[in-house]
């Protein structure tokens, strides 16, 4: 394991597993969810600070560790100094969104050194996909073994994604799905996204619909036992369990609680036919990057993003 090398890791899980495990070189973990709340291209600024501040503290409650990020990033300042970057990220969209602002801010600091991705999911003979700290030390280090360098073209589409991901048209993303590259979760984390926006059937996105038919097919005896439902049933969204209960509990309208069950009332069981839509009544001030989730809905049929009627000019 090569000395003068720069570790990005998906976080202090992750870096504290690679450093017992006596991987050398430094160590920089990306403790951040770009994957939800507003974003700006330059993560160094103090417009993205400022909006990551106000979102976590509005949506999460808690305060922004700012200096804590700063003080990882500005470490990226002298890049050139180390041989290679090996960044640690996994198949979900959690872990792709910040994946792919960290490329686009390694090039802004002028990086000429290769880059090697070291990305978890997929494991010969198990069932389901697996993060890297679920890894053994043995499969780890395989892992790494067989990192992947990435290439040019690798680079310009985590930066291009990056740039669209921060903008105001997310239907720009569609061409990037089929785009070839060593990102082999890229694609769909990329639809994943975009099934996030509510649904033109139902109002609801695919994570909050399938919450609800959760609730229909297995007996859940509590908020808590249907968010670890949720964690283990989400598929290539990758989100928190802080994440995971916020949706639950703005889901309640649709489900009743007793002491010992959830059970979906009316408007949840018309919601799963889509029979009823709820988009106007569902809270949906939430914001990916540079688009506000109340600004597009999701058309299945065409696996694109139409603009809502009340923000179309």
């Amino acid at each position: 394991m090569s000395e003068n090398t720069l570790h990005i890791t998906n976080g202090e899980i992750l870096t504290k597993y690679l450093q017992k495990l006596n991987f050398e070189g430094d160590m920089l973990s990306w403790d951040e969810m770009l994957c939800e709340g507003p974003t700006v291209k330059d993560v160094t600024s103090a417009k993205f600070l400022d909006l990551r501040k106000a979102f976590f503290k509005n949506t999460y409650g808690f305060d922004y560790k700012e200096d804590e990020f700063i003080s990882e990033i500005h470490r990226l300042d002298h890049i050139n100094t180390y041989k290679r970057v090996v960044l640690w990220f996994e198949y979900d969209l959690f872990c792709h969104i910040n994946l792919i602002a960290i490329i686009s801010l390694i090039m802004q600091k002028k990086a000429i050194i290769p880059l090697y991705l070291v990305c978890s999911g997929r494991i010969d003979n198990e069932k389901g996909l697996k993060g890297l700290s679920q890894l053994t030390p043995q499969l780890l280090k395989e892992h790494y073994t067989n990192k992947i360098r990435l290439t040019v073209d690798d680079i310009s589409l985590a930066e291009k994604a990056w740039s669209i991901y921060c903008g105001n048209n997310h239907n720009l993303l569609i061409p990037l799905i089929v785009r070839p590259s060593n990102f082999i979760y890229l694609s769909n984390c990329l639809k994943a996204h975009l099934r996030r926006f509510a649904d033109t059937r139902s109002g609801l996105n695919t994570l909050e619909y399938n919450i609800l038919k959760l609730i229909n097919t297995h007996t859940i005896n509590s908020r808590h036992h249907l968010s670890g439902y949720v964690l283990h049933y989400q598929g290539f969204y990758g989100y928190s369990d802080l994440q995971i209960e916020r949706i639950v509990n703005s889901l309640e309208s649709f489900y009743t609680e007793t002491k010992d069950e959830l059970i979906l009332n009316r408007d949840g069981y018309l919601l799963l036919e889509h029979q009823k839509n709820v988009f106007n009544t569902i809270d949906t001030d939430m914001e990916y990057g540079g688009v506000r989730k109340c600004e597009f809905t999701y058309f299945k049929d065409q696996n694109k993003l139409i603009k809502t009627t009340l923000n179309a000019h």
